[in-house]
């Protein structure tokens, strides 16, 4: 048989194929297909009617959503306000309806520019999101009990966090021109639903979906405003730049990096400029409480920290964390410039925010949603995103029984620390197993679904096909096997027989 296509000789414009049906290439997708009737057969006509992809996939991440909400409700019932540690056994917690109050919304005050009067000076959220939070106590109107409205206050949140979610769906769905049942992968992600309304991470996360899509279509400025504006609402997705910048270094489209860059920078000082000129004290807070905050729950240091009485504090912390994040980038920068074929973007992005999750001093529950969006572009493959959905639900209710566990006072109701540190140890393990896998596609291209369908990189926008004009080590002398069938690529080496079968 013939190699693989080399990015080197992938055309860009070609006439594409039909679109892939993943219950013909994923033997879990196709089992799960039995459950509305079997896989669809070949004479099929998709898209002949309303019930196209998208809309599909969007009207199935509303009813995850809601059922994620329906999750809530023994907290929304009471829970939230009366026991403190029923909103834990219920693992119904949120931090929205707390923060109505204890961050001055309930009092009109203003984020960043009003002083709170308790343990928190300012709100320690980053710019964007404290309008996003703003906004919504805007719109929780009525009267009645603090209890009343913060209850509508998360209810408001909710729906505006529904949007997000369905943008997210949306664009990736549209983000792999011939996957679009790929955003099935998010929507159905039983992690994303259940951690959907513990925070407003979900702002960032459909804003980072969005310029990933933008990038897909080959608008740089697009990608950069949008990115930059994810920034201004939380920290990671600057993240993605880092990749972008080896992928574009490796492809020579330094002119399509620089206007990204340049719309990312713009973006976020046009939102967070003001707030840094006007009020410079309450701007920093994210800033400095992230610097000063200590070892928290959820992160490999815990588990140092409290099995064996060691005492990190928040500076060793930082420089233990950045230390290994530094290794971890370098170790994903070697791969990109080395790798046989130069990696998808999906793939190198969310390497880098695992990375980043994997060495931080804390990880909430909500954090997951960084990278379900990512997970579905990097690694298509039902399978392996069920294993680490089921890693991160175990952690998700690990960590609200281990809270149980420490305010129910001598009743000791929940999970102690011994099986605390064992979901922190699944999280991790089931974020390195995703990690790995996407390795594997990297370093042996053929292993890539995404590829093996005849795609090169179908996020990568200007990248996609694209010659490559610098690389390192092996890929810059590519073997005489690698020659390829420009009409239909095919390999004959590193399939698993599952993978065989799906061709």
């Amino acid at each position: 048989m013939c190699g693989m296509p080399s990015a080197e000789t992938t055309r860009t414009h070609v006439q594409q194929p039909d679109p892939v049906r993943p219950t013909k290439e994923d033997e879990v997708a196709a089992a799960g297909s039995e459950l509305i009737g079997g896989p669809i057969g070949r004479w099929a006509l998709l898209g002949s009617s309303w019930w196209t992809p998208v809309r599909v996939i969007a009207l199935v991440m509303i009813g995850m959503f809601a059922l994620g909400m329906v999750q809530k409700l023994p907290c929304y019932d009471g829970a939230w306000f009366f026991g403190a540690s029923s909103q834990y056994t219920h693992a119904c917690y949120s931090d929205i309806p707390h923060l109505y109050q204890g961050r001055g919304f309930a009092d009109g005050l203003v984020p960043y520019f009003d002083k709170l009067p308790g343990d928190m000076d300012y709100l320690e959220y980053p710019v964007l999101t404290g309008v996003f939070m703003e906004v919504a106590s805007w719109l929780t109107l009525g009267g009645g009990s603090i209890q009343h409205l913060e209850k509508v206050y998360w209810m408001v949140n909710a729906g505006m966090l529904m949007i997000c979610a369905v943008v997210i769906a949306i664009c990736v769905t549209r983000t792999h021109r011939r996957r679009p049942w790929d955003g099935l992968l998010v929507a159905l992600a039983p992690a994303f639903a259940l951690t959907s309304t513990i925070n407003w991470d979900l702002l960032a996360v459909a804003l980072t979906a969005a310029a990933m899509l933008m990038w897909s279509r080959g608008r740089s400025v697009a990608f950069g405003v949008l990115l930059g504006l994810a920034t201004a609402a939380k920290f990671y997705p600057f993240l993605v730049l880092g990749p972008l910048l080896l992928l574009c270094w490796r492809a020579g489209r330094w002119r399509d990096f620089g206007k990204a860059l340049a719309g990312s920078v713009g973006a976020w000082l046009v939102v967070n400029l003001p707030v840094m000129l006007l009020a410079p004290e309450g701007w920093s807070k994210f800033y400095r409480f992230s610097q000063e905050r200590g070892v928290d729950f959820g992160s490999i240091w815990l588990i140092i920290q409290q099995r064996w009485d060691a005492q990190i504090s928040p500076d060793d912390a930082n420089t233990y964390a950045m230390v290994l994040m530094v290794l971890a980038c370098l170790g994903i920068t070697a791969l990109a410039l080395t790798a046989p074929r130069r990696p998808r973007l999906a793939q190198l992005a969310f390497l880098v925010i695992a990375a980043f999750i994997l060495t931080n001093k804390v990880y909430s529950p909500q954090y997951v949603l960084w990278l379900i969006p990512f997970a579905a572009l990097a690694r298509p493959r039902w399978r392996d995103l069920l294993i680490w959905q089921a890693c991160e639900v175990a952690y998700f209710l690990g960590i609200w029984m281990y809270l149980a566990y420490t305010t129910s006072g001598d009743k000791h109701r929940g999970l102690p620390t011994d099986g605390y540190h064992l979901v922190i140890l699944i999280h991790l393990l089931g974020t390195l197993y995703l990690c790995a896998v996407i390795v594997r596609d990297i370093l042996m291209p053929e292993r890539d679904v995404v590829r093996r369908s005849g795609d090169d990189d179908p996020s990568g926008g200007v990248l996609d096909g694209a010659p490559d004009v610098f690389v390192l080590g092996h890929a810059a002398h590519p073997p005489r096997h690698a020659m390829h069938n420009e009409e239909r690529p095919q390999v004959s080496w590193g399939w698993g027989k599952d993978e065989e079968r799906s061709l």
